[in-house]
């Protein structure tokens, strides 16, 4: 048995005749349909309006960033109430890489996580030093700084903002290709090349958290979300594992952050290193959907899209709407509805739980099974 993120890499082998199973067979019908909406949503853009590939754009990054936060939350036991430190870091990394380095937007995507995560190796350090509702604090407090000091850069609009310049959008990597080969105008070709890129990043997102969920630094994870002090007498590193997602999610939603800015073209210290847009909603999202499971993201993102479509218009009072039935759920099903569901229906989209399958066997008189 080793530490940090080889934790846990002694398996416990079945004996012979049993078999470790995840995947069950309702799961193994979802992946195919999932490969056929992925395939159908990639298609969106030839078949549908400018405005609803916008919408799916919204939808699926905020997807994103959902995943990443239940995984910080649901799953390493890390509340976290400044996500939007990584949103802004990813944003303004990409502003600076494009209009101060002259780098292509398409290329600065990745870099601009890569920025995120370096500004989280820092913060992790104060940060960790905090436990429970002090932790979540502390998160905000580091976010509201890095605010701050964003707005202070003066050569990035300072306070005000700035835009993407004209020409770097126009001439993103991929876009000429577009226009030829679709005779897509400029504009509708942009939005269909960040709206494939939030689907590749949503689609990637949740299929590496499963992938994580299901391996042995998955099973050290739960094994510190549920309970710390035993994980470590067991000899995981619990710190060590923790700081590695901390420092993953800073880098996807860095990633993230990037290119809701690269679809918006401007950007400021307010919007970018927003409390609500970029964690609220989040942690709403998940509250709503299932905390602690891949499929509660994917339905709250789902609900609030609805909501907030539906009673966005009302002001001040939608956002009272959406507190009262963040309330309501937890009170109610405090597993948010994809725990209803699955409580009441015993579906797993994506099964993390390993099940012990098969059974001894031997072999009778005549040499058939028996037993």
């Amino acid at each position: 048995m080793t530490t940090g993120f080889d934790t846990m890499t002694t398996e416990i082998e079945a004996p012979a005749d049993w078999r470790v199973e995840t995947r069950t067979k309702l799961s193994g019908i979802f992946a195919v349909v999932s490969l056929v909406a992925v395939v159908a949503l990639a298609a969106a853009p030839f078949l549908v309006s400018r405005g609803v590939v916008q919408d799916l754009f919204f939808i699926l990054t905020m997807l994103a960033l959902a995943q990443n936060w239940n995984l910080l939350a649901g799953y390493a036991g890390l509340i976290s109430v400044g996500q939007q430190l990584f949103v802004g870091c990813g944003a303004y990394a990409l502003f600076g890489l494009v209009i101060l380095a002259g780098l292509d937007p398409i290329l600065a995507i990745p870099l601009a996580g890569l920025f995120a995560m370096i500004v989280a190796a820092p913060t992790a350090f104060f940060a960790f030093r905090l436990y429970g509702p002090y932790f979540a604090i502390g998160t905000w407090v580091i976010a509201e700084v890095g605010r701050l000091l964003f707005a202070q850069w003066k050569m990035l609009g300072g306070g005000t903002g700035t835009s993407l310049p004209r020409e770097a959008t126009k001439e993103m990597l991929g876009l000429s290709l577009l226009q030829d080969w679709f005779g897509m105008r400029s504009s509708a070709a942009a939005d269909a090349l960040a709206y494939w890129l939030a689907l590749a990043l949503a689609a990637l997102t949740i299929g590496f958290v499963y992938k994580l969920l299901r391996s042995k630094q998955g099973l050290g994870l739960a094994a510190v979300r549920d309970n710390e002090t035993a994980a470590r007498a067991l000899g995981v590193d619990a710190r060590r594992l923790k700081t590695a997602i901390y420092l993953l999610t800073a880098f996807l939603t860095g990633i993230v952050g990037a290119l809701i800015y690269l679809q918006k073209a401007r950007i400021s210290p307010d919007a970018a290193f927003s409390l609500t847009d970029w964690t609220a909603y989040v942690v709403f999202i998940v509250v709503i959907g299932g905390i602690g499971t891949i499929e509660g993201p994917i339905l709250g993102v789902i609900v609030f899209f609805l909501l907030q479509n539906a009673f966005s218009s009302y002001g001040s009072w939608y956002l009272l709407a959406l507190g009262a039935l963040a309330i309501v759920t937890m009170l109610f099903a405090p597993r948010g509805l994809w725990g209803l569901i699955s409580d009441r229906t015993g579906w797993e989209l994506f099964p993390v739980r390993r099940l012990l399958k098969g059974g001894p066997h031997r072999q009778d008189d005549k040499g058939g099974p028996h037993g």
